[in-house]
């Protein structure tokens, strides 16, 4: 029918990576370095995403990255987020290293990762509906609750763990206060009491009260950069696109933590 590719390593995880590159100021020439990093971290106990690397590993290789950043900027600001970081101050102070350290190994890790997977995981769910995928090219404003949908129909992250500040009563269950919770995202957002048709892609689904960027505090301080990634992603890919469909068997990440699919052969037609 056309070209073929492996979709999510050969795009999908790139294109939110080189976002990030621009928006802190670093040179292409890292980006390998930092793909490998970040899959590391986020590798879970998939062998093929972790390559030998532990979390442990993956920490510290971000750090050591950012060390060498960190100075660099503070001797030589320039107009890029990395600057903002690094000459920051907290209360009054110079910001500690640490802190530095951690900012930037958020912007990198959890704005890439979680990004490319709601990609590769959107494109899979529109070929597996391609009635949705004609729907988008027609009318490609719909994209802003598309991409919403996308989010929670992948739950990129998969879970995170709470502890009860106050006993509560949900249910006939009580939870007692400096209890742990483990909070399923994919669960959530496949809930019957919240979501009409819970376990059918929607693109046009709205309002949407998927948990994918989270909720009140703890939601997603890069979540308006996300949505507009991929909607601005799949406005170009539909686009320029006349037909994409599987050419192989998809893979998904081996990890309980953040990831999806790892490997999504397409084979697709340019108009």
């Amino acid at each position: 029918m056309g070209d073929e590719c492996d979709f999510y390593s050969e795009i999908a995880i790139y294109y939110p990576l080189r976002v990030l590159m621009t928006i802190l100021g670093l040179p292409r020439s890292d980006e390998q370095r930092l793909l490998k990093i970040t899959q590391a971290y986020f590798g879970g106990g998939d062998p093929e995403m972790q390559k030998g690397t532990d979390l442990i590993d993956a920490t510290t290789a971000y750090v050591e990255y950012f060390k060498d950043l960190v100075r660099e900027r503070r001797k030589n600001p320039k107009d890029d987020v990395a600057t903002v970081v690094a000459t920051s101050e907290i209360d009054g102070r110079p910001i500690e290293d640490f802190e530095a350290y951690s900012y930037y190994v958020a912007l990198a890790s959890l704005g890439h990762d979680t990004t490319s997977a709601t990609i590769a995981g959107g494109l899979l769910a529109l070929i597996e509906n391609p009635d949705c995928m004609a729907r988008l090219q027609h009318h490609p404003d719909v994209l802003p609750d598309a991409a919403e949908e996308m989010v929670g129909w992948v739950s990129p992250v998969k879970h995170f763990f709470r502890t009860a500040a106050v006993d509560y009563e949900i249910r006939d269950k009580t939870i007692r206060a400096g209890d742990s919770l483990f909070i399923s995202y994919p669960s959530g957002n496949r809930d019957e009491e919240a979501f009409d048709r819970p376990f059918e892609f929607i693109p046009e689904r709205s309002p949407n009260r998927h948990l994918g960027f989270g909720f009140g505090i703890h939601a997603c301080i890069g979540r308006h950069l996300a949505k507009a990634e991929v909607v601005a992603f799949f406005r170009e890919l539909l686009r320029r696109v006349d037909r994409i469909e599987l050419a192989g068997k998809p893979a998904w990440t081996e990890t309980s933590f953040l990831g999806g699919v790892k490997r999504l052969p397409v084979r697709y037609r340019a108009r």
